[in-house]
């Protein structure tokens, strides 16, 4: 296969995937009841005032919270195991693509641009999945707290906001790592790296729409 060919079916996978994402943002602005995001993240903050207004509901709302935060650890550890085996990998193409640009032999090649994006990906999702944790172990502490009580009064807006922005932190983060998957499949062999990104895509739709169990 030719280095043209193979740049096209790269940039083709990797464009699939970017205006697939630009089209849930436009969407999310212009009919954000749509997408499943939008219902999810509305779900959790009734879920939380649900918890916040009946008495007894605390070690509900812990383990809850507890079940969430355990899910959001899981993915960050994937993610940078993940993370680790692929910078472990890629060391030396990078060492020898940096060495050849230095001495001005030339530019990188598309294995050593899509390896630097598999690593953005999983970056992205160990960032987005710790900082998911950092959210759902706040709200942790204000779901324990007595329903009755005046801190508990005085911190349910913010625990309100926690659970919203962990939950869709948790989203992005298993996003990315889903999104990991054409990008392998383009690394394995160029021509497969957009037959992947279709049926990304394609899977990803079904769970974006409102009303589907989506991520």
């Amino acid at each position: 296969m030719t280095e043209a060919l193979s740049w096209l079916a790269a940039l083709v996978t990797v464009g699939l995937l970017v205006g697939y994402e630009a089209a849930l943002v436009v969407m999310h602005r212009r009919q954000p009841g749509r997408l499943a995001r939008s219902a999810h993240a509305k779900l959790r903050e009734e879920w939380f005032a649900a918890v916040s207004a009946q008495k007894g509901s605390e070690i509900l709302a812990v383990q809850t919270l507890r079940n969430s935060l355990m899910s959001a650890t899981m993915t960050a550890s994937t993610a940078v195991l993940g993370l680790i085996g692929t910078v472990t990998l890629a060391a030396p193409s990078l060492h020898a693509s940096f060495g050849a640009a230095s001495a001005g032999v030339g530019p990188s090649n598309v294995r050593l641009v899509l390896e630097l994006v598999l690593m953005a990906l999983l970056l992205a999702s160990l960032v987005s999945s710790t900082m998911a944790v950092r959210f759902y172990n706040h709200a942790g502490f204000i779901g324990g707290m007595p329903v009755e009580s005046e801190a508990r009064q005085r911190w349910i807006a913010a625990g309100t906001v926690y659970v919203r922005r962990a939950g869709l932190l948790y989203s992005w983060g298993l996003r990315h790592l889903i999104l990991v998957a054409p990008i392998l499949a383009s690394i394995l062999h160029p021509l497969a790296g957009p037959i992947a990104a279709v049926v990304i895509v394609t899977v990803l739709y079904r769970f974006d729409r409102a009303g589907a169990m989506g991520t």
